[in-house]
């Protein structure tokens, strides 16, 4: 039996299976190819609005802009933007993590980033920075913002739609559009 603070006693199995529920799998493409991906939505605050109901009965973000957060937070990782968080104890010109010892998929991760960030311009990035790649919630970005409650809902679901456009992602199905029929005639 599992027992949290202030709550009944559950069977192990009622926690294995909110844990298991809190992880999403969705498939994507990234760089032209497919791929299934999970996401633990317990992780990042995006899960987290991800999961919760407005009034209106609708998700707070919804799928595409979270697969566009996520997919900012994946290139923002690969690029290696986190900050340190341990002190590096190599000796003095090891390891000083300079342009050389960059990798091409840092690099690409970099561009990328960069070129999302462009696309969602810099009125949004910041907020979009905070919630997705250093894992602020939305309340400690209005207070640091000085922004009035529930403001960073709106300004990060309008930084998540932009992004989502940039990655060509959408909520409506579309199809491919007719190709117009055109004919071609010899010369007789």
């Amino acid at each position: 039996m599992v027992r949290e603070r202030g709550s009944k006693a559950r069977p192990a199995g009622a926690a294995r299976e909110q844990a298991r529920r809190a992880v999403s799998a969705s498939r994507v493409m990234v760089e032209g190819a497919h791929g299934l991906v999970e996401l633990d939505l317990a992780e990042s605050p995006l899960g987290w609005l991800a999961t919760r109901k407005g009034r209106d009965g609708r998700a707070l973000i919804s799928a595409p802009q979270l697969l566009a957060g996520e997919r900012l937070r994946l290139d923002f990782t690969r690029a290696g933007l986190t900050p340190r968080v341990t002190t590096n104890w190599s000796p003095a010109g090891q390891g000083t993590g300079g342009p050389e010892s960059f990798t091409d998929a840092v690099i690409a991760a970099r561009s990328r980033v960069q070129a999302a960030l462009a696309a969602v311009g810099p009125e949004l990035s910041g907020a979009l920075l905070d919630v997705c790649c250093f894992l602020k919630g939305i309340e400690l970005v209005e207070q640091e913002r000085g922004w009035p409650p529930r403001a960073g809902k709106v300004v990060l679901g309008l930084a998540l739609d932009r992004l989502a456009a940039h990655y060509g992602l959408s909520s409506e199905a579309r199809g491919r559009e007719r190709a117009r029929t055109q004919s071609w005639r010899a010369q007789v």
